[in-house]
C-alpha cells in the first residue's frame, strides 16, 4: 500500500523510524550505520531506507522542511505503515546562550507559532510534548557518551526568515533552540497514540552569526545519530 508521497508497501518500514529533514542525511545514516539497508522510497527525492542496527530493524527517512512537510510524512508513517515510534534527528538554531555549535537538544516540549493544532477544534491551547521515556533514555545515553545535551522546550517555527526579533522573546521563556517541525510531529503522535521525540544538533547561533555549511549538516551530526540509534 503506497501513498502519494511514499512508495513503500506495508511491512517495508520498521516500527521505529529516524527522520532527518534532509534526505541526504537519511542516506548518510543508512550508508554508514545500517546493515543491509534497502531503499524503499525515493518519491520526490525523499529517501527512505530500512536496515538493521546491532541486529534490530530500523528505518530512516527524510521529512523535508517545515511543519506541513513533516506533518504529512509522519502522519502517513503512523497511520498507514503501522510505525510506533518516530525520532526526528535535525538541526536547530541556538536560543539558549549557553549552547554552542555541535551541542545537542532533546526536545521535551515544542512551542510553536504554527496554526497546526486548529484542525483538532480544541477548547484551548494544546501543549505538544515528547514521549518521556524516549527523552529520558536519550539524555542518559548522551551523558554516558560524554555529549553535551540539554533537555527542554524547543520552538517549532513556521518562518525561517522572520521579519521580527521574536527569538529574544522565546529566550526569556527558557526555550533552548529553534527548528521547524517538532510541534506537528508531537501532535500527530498524540492524536494517533504513538511515540515521538526530537533530537537536534545546534547548527547555527542566530545571536552570534556562527553557522555550519550545508555539507557539514549532512555529515557531521553523528553524535545525535548515535544517541537516536541507541533508542531503537
Amino acid at each position: 500500500m503506497s501513498t502519494a508521497h511514499n512508495a513503500a508497501e506495508l511491512g517495508d518500514i520498521a516500527k521505529t523510524v529516524l527522520m532527518p529533514g534532509d534526505p541526504l542525511r537519511a542516506k548518510f545514516l543508512a550508508d554508514n550505520y545500517l546493515e543491509n539497508a534497502k531503499l524503499y522510497n525515493e518519491v520526490r527525492g525523499m529517501f527512505g531506507y530500512t536496515g538493521k542496527y546491532k541486529g534490530k530493524e530500523v528505518s530512516v527517512q527524510g521529512h523535508g522542511m517545515g511543519i506541513p512537510s513533516i506533518g504529512i510524512y509522519s502522519y502517513e508513517l503512523y497511520k498507514f505503515y503501522d510505525v510506533d515510534t518516530i525520532i526526528r534527528i535535525g538541526s536547530a538554531g541556538a536560543i539558549d546562550p549557553t549552547l554552542h555549535i555541535g551541542d545537542i537538544i532533546i526536545g521535551l516540549g515544542a512551542c510553536t507559532n504554527s496554526n497546526y493544532q486548529s484542525q483538532y477544534n480544541l477548547p484551548g491551547t494544546f501543549a505538544p510534548i515528547a514521549d518521556f521515556d524516549l527523552a529520558k533514555r536519550a539524555k542518559e545515553v548522551a551523558d554516558k557518551l560524554g555529549y553535551t545535551a540539554k533537555v527542554g522546550n524547543i520552538l517549532a517555527s513556521d518562518t525561517f526568515y522572520d521579519d521580527s526579533d521574536s527569538l529574544k522573546d522565546w529566550q526569556k521563556m527558557g526555550v533552548l533552540g529553534v527548528e521547524m517541525e517538532s510541534a506537528a510531529l508531537y501532535m500527530n503522535a498524540a492524536r494517533l497514540g504513538k511515540k515521538a521525540l526530537t533530537i537536534c544538533t545546534i547548527s547555527d547561533c542566530p545571536f552570534t552569526g556562527e553557522a555550519l555549511s550545508a555539507s557539514d549538516r549532512q555529515t557531521n551530526f553523528t553524535k545525535m545519530m548515535e544517541v537516536a540509534l541507541s533508542l531503537v
